[in-house]
């Protein structure tokens, strides 16, 4: 049964008009700063030439996303920042007592999450290292993953990049998480077996139903998606993704999901840093 669902999904796909690209020469300029949408990524990578999700949207969406003004994911972003600045925990320390301005002690390090952490001898996310610096430096409760706090935080340390390039490091200890990466991402699962490679590789540029497939970049996380009314984490789009072809996620901040974060990410290098962006 499940061949059958899946070949009709895939012939879907297939049937759907190749719409291409929203505009290939379309450039993100925001506050005067140019953001770099398509990078020549060589032979290495197997798309070649990546676009960031950003260059798939519709006009108008686009447009949300060139206007801090009107970019609805500022307004987390703002309530990062004044999380920057709260003393917590029983250090009685906010992350401005360390860490100062946020401009200077956090630019570049959205643009090489993730990372591995020498301390705790793993690859470890943007949330993980929020969350092992509120335990060991301020003596605070870690965040949930999807909680608000969590996310005004990776949105206003990810601010800091803005338009700087992607480059996440896959040598060293972080290769053997590369490859288990990349192995999920062309790994077929659920009921419709289809694995990540079947739409952001295979297809992107198509529709499928309602929804223009883009290349599966993770650039402009966390994303404020229209679908959502709201900000998510990176991990809450491979989750949901799961579901839609019918598989058992893995839970946000599992190895699993690392790993497929860190081979996402590297497939994007090259591309700004878009946080926070905005998608359909």
């Amino acid at each position: 049964m499940k061949k059958w669902i899946a070949l009709g999904v895939m012939a879907s796909i297939g049937m759907a008009a190749s719409v291409g690209l929203a505009d290939e020469s379309a450039t993100l300029t925001v506050e005067g700063q140019t953001i770099k949408t398509k990078h020549e990524a060589g032979d290495e990578n197997p798309l070649g030439t990546v676009y960031s999700g950003w260059t798939f949207r519709s006009t108008e969406t686009q447009v949300l996303q060139m206007d801090d003004f009107e970019n609805p994911g500022f307004v987390m972003v703002e309530y990062g920042q004044e999380l920057w600045e709260t003393a917590e925990g029983s250090s009685g320390k906010s992350c401005a007592s360390c860490h100062g301005d946020a401009s200077e002690s956090m630019k570049g390090l959205r643009a090489v999450m993730p990372k591995w952490h020498e301390e705790k001898d793993t690859l470890m996310t943007l949330e993980d290292h929020i969350n092992w610096s509120r335990q060991e430096h301020q003596g605070a409760e870690p965040w949930k993953w999807e909680s608000q706090e969590m996310l005004a935080m990776t949105a206003f340390i990810g601010l800091q990049s803005r338009g700087m390039p992607m480059n996440v490091s896959i040598d060293g200890k972080n290769a053997e998480w590369f490859e288990k990466g990349k192995d999920l991402y062309y790994t077929r699962v659920g009921q419709l077996d289809l694995a990540c490679a079947n739409c952001h590789e295979d297809n992107y540029g198509n529709m499928i139903r309602a929804d223009h497939l883009s290349q599966g970049m993770i650039n402009g996380f966390p994303v404020y998606r229209l679908k959502w009314s709201g900000m998510g984490s990176i991990h809450r789009r491979f989750s949901g993704c799961m579901k839609q072809v019918r598989g058992t996620p893995y839970k946000r901040g599992s190895d699993e999901f690392t790993a497929l974060e860190l081979y996402l990410a590297w497939r994007g290098n090259g591309l700004g840093v878009e946080t926070p962006s905005v998608r359909n």
